[in-house]
């Protein structure tokens, strides 16, 4: 009992934590001292995600791998410097997370147009909105003033990005840690209607969890991912098999069916808590973009510093 009144005074101060930050956080932040700032990286987002549909998925998943670890401070794109290992070898990054040439690209174009001006962390929380948009999904006011962090944590990432073979009770307490509620966490998995995961990600769920994987899909899957720990690791499979690069609904579609290709997927429709919420989702396109909105503005205030804290990274690799 103790334990679960200290959780839930714990998410409470999370929620009136993230109150705070979002009052201090205003979507007309550069409107004054960089006004080009979202129509840089809206061009910069539309021209990567042009070459390669897949890079839509990445940049949306950067801006939640960084939240996710002590908070959208842009950590996730600091190299590995003298006093702390960063966050990209961590193991559910490693080989994995994709994009940061193009925030690369996007940064040095914004230092050209207003110098020492646009955090990083502001440009991984506009690049995933646009993301999102470019590949057919819903827009939102992103709110901007975010600060960079200074340094970032392998040991964190390790302990923070929930895993995929979490169960749905695991997957909720993850969520809920970081102040977002069991709704927040069935929307925001819905980012998966675009993108791919690794083999060594889903291999367990392939050949271990027959009952609850659809048989066609499972055929698909396995001359791609074969059953021996090591062979094929890094090779993909689009976790939405019915419409890789359309953000649509087709994730919650697929997982009435048994073709969720995560486990941690199929957990949001298993007969559990999650199920009416799915469903409603796999209906109702509209209902799902709405939730989908409203839980990445939520996400986007997790632990955000504001003010004079941080810094504005020129290099969005390095700390100044």
């Amino acid at each position: 009992m103790a334990s679960r009144q200290s959780l839930a005074c714990y998410t409470l101060a999370l929620l009136f934590a993230a109150a705070a930050v979002s009052a201090q956080l205003s979507t007309d932040f550069y409107d004054e001292t960089c006004p080009d700032a979202l129509d840089i990286i809206e061009s910069a987002v539309r021209a990567a995600v042009s070459k390669e549909s897949r890079m839509g998925a990445s940049l949306l998943r950067l801006h939640f791998h960084d939240c996710f670890v002590n908070g959208c401070d842009g950590s996730v794109l600091l190299d590995d410097a003298p006093g702390f290992t960063g966050e990209k070898t961590a193991q559910p990054n490693k080989n994995s997370l994709r994009g940061f040439e193009v925030i690369d690209d996007i940064k040095a174009q914004l230092e050209d147009a207003c110098e020492k001006t646009v955090t990083c962390a502001d440009i991984l929380a506009v690049a995933a909105r646009d993301s999102v948009v470019a590949l057919g999904g819903p827009t939102w006011d992103v709110e901007l003033g975010r600060r960079d962090g200074t340094t970032a944590s392998l040991d964190d990432a390790n302990n923070d990005l929930p895993a995929p073979t979490l169960d749905l009770a695991d997957l909720i307490k993850a969520f809920s840690k970081k102040g977002l509620s069991a709704t927040d966490m069935i929307a925001l998995s819905g980012g998966h209607t675009i993108g791919q995961a690794r083999c060594v990600n889903f291999r367990g769920r392939l050949y271990n969890e027959t009952t609850s994987l659809d048989a066609s899909l499972a055929s698909s899957l396995k001359p791609r991912c074969p059953s021996a720990t090591g062979n094929g690791d890094d090779n993909t499979s689009p976790l939405d098999p019915s419409t890789s690069y359309v953000f649509d609904n087709f994730y919650y579609k697929n997982l009435l069916r048994n073709k969720g290709l995560l486990h941690s997927d199929q957990q949001l429709f298993s007969g559990g808590s999650a199920d009416a919420q799915t469903k409603a989702y796999a209906s109702d396109m509209a209902r799902f973009f709405d939730d989908f909105r409203d839980a990445m503005v939520k996400m986007g205030g997790i632990g955000v510093v504001t003010g004079s804290g941080g810094q504005v990274r020129v290099n969005c690799r390095k700390a100044n």
